[in-house]
Formats: C-alpha cells, sequence, structure tokens
C-alpha cells in the first residue's frame, strides 16, 4: 500500500464569527486522488483552504511527508509542495498564457521540459502560448490555472471545483487531463460537485456534512455508485 503523504488529524477551523470544520481527519495516500463531496456550505473549500494554509486551524494538526505544517503560511506550503486552483483561477488577465503558465515553476524552480508536458496535456494552450489571458474563455483559463499549478511540480495538488461553470464538452477536457496527470502518480485532493468527473477520477472519497465527515470510501472496483452518493450528500 502506498504511504500516506498528507494527514490532517482533528482540523477545526472557520472563520471570526463562524466555525465552519469541526474535528475533520483526512488522510491521502501519495500518487492517489481523493474527492472532497458534500453539499454547498458543507465546509469543503474551507479545508482545502486550511490544508494550503490561506485558513489558520484553531486545532488539530497537518503533515505533508511526515513534516508539520498546520499553521504555515501559504508561502511555506507551497514551498513544501502543497499547489491549490482556486475557484477564483487567481491568473494575471493582461499576460500571455506562457508567462501565466512560466510564474508557476518561479519559484520550485520546474525545468523547462515541463512546458512542453503542459501543453501535451492542453494543445489548446500550446496554440495559444502568446495570447493574453483575460482573451480566453472560462474553460481555456481554467486550463491556464490547472498548468500553471502543475508547473510548481506539486507534492499533492488541490483543485476547488475544477469543472464549475464549464461546458460540458469542456469538462470532458478537464477530466481527461486530470486522469493523464493521475497517471503521472501526481497525487490530488479535489473538491467537486459534478459527481460523474469524481467517479472517474478520484480513488476515494469523503463525504462532508456541516463541517464533519460524514462518510468515507473507496471508488475503486465499483464499490459505489453515483446514486448512492448523491444520497448520502442530499437526503
Amino acid at each position: 500500500m502506498a504511504e500516506d503523504l498528507l494527514v490532517a488529524h482533528g482540523v477545526e477551523a472557520g472563520y471570526p464569527q463562524k466555525q465552519i470544520l469541526f474535528g475533520v481527519d483526512l488522510t491521502v495516500r501519495r500518487g492517489e486522488v481523493v474527492a472532497l463531496l458534500g453539499a454547498n456550505g458543507s465546509g469543503k473549500s474551507t479545508l482545502l483552504n486550511t490544508v494550503s494554509g490561506f485558513v489558520r486551524p484553531a486545532a488539530g494538526t497537518i503533515r505533508l511527508d511526515g513534516e508539520d505544517l498546520t499553521g504555515a503560511p501559504p508561502h511555506r506550503t507551497f514551498r513544501r509542495g502543497i499547489v491549490q486552483v482556486s475557484q477564483a483561477r487567481d491568473l494575471f488577465p493582461d499576460m500571455s498564457v506562457e508567462d501565466n503558465l512560466r510564474l508557476g515553476a518561479a519559484v520550485r524552480r520546474a525545468p523547462a521540459a515541463l512546458l512542453a508536458e503542459i501543453y501535451g496535456y492542453f494543445p489548446r494552450l500550446a496554440e495559444r502560448h502568446g495570447q493574453p489571458v483575460h482573451l480566453m474563455s472560462g474553460g481555456e483559463q481554467q486550463m491556464v490555472a490547472i498548468g500553471r499549478a502543475l508547473m510548481g511540480r506539486p507534492k499533492i495538488l488541490l483543485l476547488d471545483e475544477p469543472s464549475g461553470g464549464l461546458a460540458p464538452r469542456l469538462v470532458e477536457e478537464i477530466a481527461q487531463m486530470m486522469l493523464a496527470v493521475k497517471e503521472r502518480g501526481v497525487t490530488m485532493l479535489i473538491v467537486e460537485q459534478n459527481i460523474k468527473l469524481a467517479l472517474a477520477v478520484a480513488d476515494r472519497f469523503l463525504i462532508l456534512r456541516d463541517g464533519r465527515v460524514s462518510e468515507r470510501g473507496d471508488m475503486r472496483g465499483g464499490t459505489v455508485v453515483e446514486a448512492e452518493i448523491v444520497r448520502s450528500i442530499y437526503l
């Protein structure tokens, strides 16, 4: 069995006037994909932001590769290999596609050959490498955001709603890219409302309800079907 890469234990976190997470335990093994599922407001994005350092936990521990990163700021978690793609994407709109991608490698010094690999995942970005990002569609911008994150050579890639707001055709492209990245051994923790996409990509899942883990399971071998997950989340 693969070794544990990310381990969060007893995590409690939230915002000044509202606690969101209550004693969450999470383990992601090296090379696997874990999906965080749940209704809106269940705490999924807050958990990602706590792992990556944008939200400071009030209790609990977060360890990556055995190193304690509990409460570490985002620049430190990034240097250690936790790279997040937020729902907002956080791109530089007036810069070109390629300049945005290269920024992802600025801190962790990815080899130049990695840029060609990213263009292999997203041929459309190669075609438009010199185009300003603000002239691209939402789906194309999502490709740039994910590509930039991969340029940082993450130990674990955090994806917050990668299919959010995209047309079905682009959702399929994102799914194929995620499967290709998974085959390369990249560990991923994803928040996703599209259950079909989660089923297609993830090895395991956690369901959050009101900031607590209500259920967890294994998606391999057809052991979990979409209808069962939907019932667990919404009923």
